[in-house]
């Protein structure tokens, strides 16, 4: 796939929300620093994407602010809005994904994003 071919992949996974599996890789990985590592598409959405989706009532949108790639690499920064949970709380974070696409799927993705807003956040400190 061409670089632009992998930036618009990239915008579709983060406009899916949680509805993403499509595009993952079978040996898909995703990693969260301060959070945890999910290896394979089962895993990922077992462990990571409907655990997440069971807690959200809205999911809002994610708002792309800057997108670079170069070969099969893609960074995207961006950050929620109007994301609610169903504990009443809003869950606007800021996030900066890596991805990693091979053939049309994402076989990577490194995600920073403040870990700690997160936990305190979906725990309800």
């Amino acid at each position: 796939m061409s670089i632009e071919e992998n930036k618009e992949l990239a915008k579709k996974v983060l406009a899916s929300g949680l509805d993403l599996v499509e595009f993952l890789a079978e040996d898909a990985e995703w990693v969260i620093p301060g959070f945890g590592t999910y290896r394979g598409k089962d895993e990922i959405n077992s462990k990571l994407l409907a655990p997440t989706g069971g807690m959200i009532e809205s999911m809002g949108s994610s708002v792309i602010t800057n997108i670079v790639a170069e070969g099969d690499w893609v960074v995207v920064q961006s950050y929620a809005k109007d994301r609610k949970l169903k504990n009443g709380k809003e869950y606007n974070n800021t996030y900066c994904q890596v991805f990693k696409i091979v053939d049309g799927l994402v076989q990577h993705i490194t995600e920073y994003a403040d870990t700690a807003y997160a936990k305190e956040v979906f725990a309800g400190g």
